[in-house]
């Protein structure tokens, strides 16, 4: 898993680039980036799967926010698998989810 920031100079967004590796997949076939960023909608923001098997989106976001975020995963065997980014700013737990929340600082 990687997290990738690109700050734009001419207007205040933040261009994010969220991946999973292949190997990360655990076999699950789509993948999505759901945080308070899309009211953590399961299905707006789909990651594209990559010819190497890796999985990936770029979002826009607004500079000057921290943003909540987990990967969730949609495997045909084990059905619905969330993931937090290793390389996110930090954790903090959501007692709604009974898990922690990967946080991006911008």
């Amino acid at each position: 898993m990687s997290l990738n920031k690109q700050f734009l100079k001419s207007k205040p967004v933040c261009k994010v680039k969220f991946r999973l590796e292949g190997q990360e997949a655990n076999g699950c076939d789509e993948f999505f980036v759901v945080g308070d960023f899309n009211e953590w909608n399961e299905k707006a923001c789909p990651m594209n799967r990559l010819k190497d098997g890796s999985f990936s989106a770029t979002l826009d976001l607004e500079t000057g926010r921290e943003y909540r975020f987990r990967y969730l995963g949609m495997c045909a065997d084990s059905g619905v698998v969330w993931y937090n980014e290793p390389q996110a700013d930090r954790h903090e737990y959501c007692s709604y989810a009974s898990a922690d929340n990967s946080v991006i600082a911008l």
